[in-house]
């Protein structure tokens, strides 16, 4: 799932050297911080926890018992994982206060329409955060939809730095990106063939809500068979219908 211009991000307080901090760094900076490589390693013990943030171990461990007493991770032998509080407090964020809403039925049917596993995502810190999975038989999802973040150019990454303005701050783009992103504004859609994940395939359409603002992309996973184009058209149409659905008093 930044704009173009930054804008000054007010910084937590520095706590005093008492509460245990490192190197003047905040603790809600630390323990975030952990969080995020917690989330990256998927299960970790302290000590590489500790060295991927750049903590002290005792501090580290001394933050993962806290977060863990609050459930925002979870301990596993000796060792850390994402925990419930913080699934529960993702599962209620979304772009747009209606994107859910507008997106759960529209995603279900094309879902069913094409075969496929149908998602949403957004831009966050230069890389494609997938906000909802809709799998064709939601009983067996499949192993991507237990991921979470991808690089900026899958499909869903791609047709939302065509489409926005200003365009993300992603560092250096490929020479052939500004060709490539006037291909997607033209047709509406962007592409991956098989260009992250081997064997998988992807189109991907924008949702806007006011003034035709993007918002988020709606993706569609399939195998090589598929073709792109016909998906694409598709899920054009749904994205239509959920884009309708955004733009509502």
């Amino acid at each position: 799932m930044a704009p173009a211009t930054r804008v000054p991000v007010r910084r937590p307080e520095t706590l005093p050297a008492a509460t245990g901090n490192a190197g003047g760094r905040s603790v809600l900076e630390g323990a975030f911080a952990l969080l995020e490589a917690v989330e990256r390693a998927v299960e970790a013990g302290p000590t590489r926890l500790a060295s991927d943030c750049g903590l002290p171990k005792t501090t580290a461990y001394r933050l993962l018992e806290q977060l863990a007493d609050l459930g925002a991770v979870e301990r596993c032998g000796g060792s850390y994982r994402v925990g419930p509080r913080m699934f529960h407090l993702g599962r209620a964020w979304q772009p747009h206060p209606r994107l859910r809403a507008a997106a759960r039925e529209p995603m279900r049917r094309l879902a069913k329409l094409t075969r496929t596993t149908v998602g949403i995502a957004v831009l966050w810190k230069g890389e494609t955060l997938m906000v909802e999975w809709c799998p064709e038989d939601a009983r067996r999802p499949g192993p991507l939809e237990t991921r979470m973040t991808w690089p900026w150019f899958t499909a869903a990454g791609k047709v939302l730095v065509a489409t926005s303005a200003p365009a993300p701050l992603l560092g250096p783009l490929p020479a052939s990106w500004s060709r490539d992103a006037a291909a997607i504004r033209e047709r509406g859609a962007a592409f991956d063939r098989e260009e992250v994940v081997t064997g998988v395939c992807c189109a991907a359409v924008p949702l806007l809500g006011a003034r035709g603002t993007p918002v988020a992309s709606l993706c569609v996973l399939t195998d090589p068979a598929h073709h792109l184009e016909r998906l694409a058209e598709t899920a054009r149409q749904t994205g239509r219908v959920i884009s309708a659905g955004l733009r509502r008093p």
